[in-house]
């Protein structure tokens, strides 16, 4: 159990304007007005239509609850201005709703500082640093957040940095020698960390596992299971969207432990040379037979006495 440290989740630090200040990238968009547990994959898509999209931020609150809003980064700053006059002439829907288009200059993402208040909460200057209690959960690798809202954390394989713009929590170790710094787990985004939150009885995924996982997406829970497995683990991810895997890749090349491949999963043999035997299985490919391809990978790559574990979703099963 660590305590003590600084709360580094939503950016700010000194009383001046940061980077989010009217200095801000010309690229970047401020989308308000998102719909109620909006996925994410549904802001790519209607920002992909005006151009290039670098990075889609959504920003959450201290229970993992989405805010309502998020920071979408352009590639060029044409498209930004795309988007911005779409959404003025009230064409830019997400889920059916119109959204709200903005520059964000005079706003912050939450990674580049911000205006004024940022001093004054917790970890800032003001009233000094919150203490962070962090205890052990029952599952290896896997820690929890006490207070106001107890929180899913993982260990930061990669200190300093965020994955999906999720929230940071430095906390001493029991020696206090050394900061530990530890990634929030948002549930309402991860079916794995959906599980542990609900209950799961086993977890199979520890540190040292080796891990395949199937339908790795953009990298969001496999962040946590790189953190969870630590440095000596691995995991393989196979993913099949290009753009997804662009994500994928990019987040792998700050984690060691990370293995992305661009692949689909129903054909095994054209990545069996990039893996070895594994402890576990997650699959989460979405598909109606997914039954078969988890099936086939098991017979390629699993150990005997190896673990599966299976995200269904019920429409991608009747369809």
């Amino acid at each position: 159990m660590g305590k003590g440290g600084k709360d580094k989740g939503w950016g700010g630090g000194g009383k001046g304007k940061g980077g989010g200040g009217k200095g801000g990238p010309s690229r970047e968009v401020f989308v308000g007005g998102l719909p109620k547990n909006c996925d994410e994959n549904a802001i790519w898509s209607c920002m992909g239509q005006y151009g290039a999209v670098e990075k889609v931020q959504v920003k959450y609150d201290d229970s993992g609850m989405p805010r309502g809003f998020c920071f979408v980064e352009f590639r060029d700053k044409d498209a930004a201005d795309a988007c911005v006059a779409a959404s003025s002439a009230g064409s830019c829907m997400i889920d059916g709703k119109w959204v709200n288009c903005q520059s964000s200059e005079g706003k912050s993402s939450g990674d580049k500082g911000g205006k004024g208040k940022g001093g004054k909460g917790k970890g800032g200057k003001g009233k000094g640093g919150a203490k962070v209690i962090i205890e052990p959960h029952r599952h290896e690798g896997v820690f929890v957040s006490k207070g106001k809202d107890d929180s899913l954390v993982t260990k930061n394989m990669v200190p300093g940095e965020s994955v999906y713009g999720e929230k940071r929590l430095v906390a001493e170790s029991e020696d206090k020698e050394e900061k530990i710094e530890y990634r929030v787990w948002n549930p309402f985004r991860s079916k794995l960390g959906a599980g542990i939150v609900g209950g799961i009885g086993a977890m199979p995924i520890k540190p040292g596992s080796k891990v395949l996982y199937l339908g790795g997406a953009s990298g969001t829970t496999v962040s946590h299971v790189s953190d969870m497995i630590g440095p000596e683990g691995v995991v393989y991810a196979v993913e099949f969207s290009h753009r997804s895997g662009r994500d994928l890749t990019n987040m792998a090349k700050r984690r060691s432990n990370v293995v992305p491949i661009v692949e689909d999963a129903r054909q095994p043999q054209r990545y069996r040379m990039l893996i070895g035997m594994v402890d576990v299985i997650f699959s989460d490919v979405a598909q109606p037979d997914q039954a078969r391809i988890v099936t086939l990978n098991a017979s390629y790559f699993l150990k005997n006495d190896g673990w599966v574990l299976i995200s269904i979703k019920a429409n991608c099963v009747d369809s």
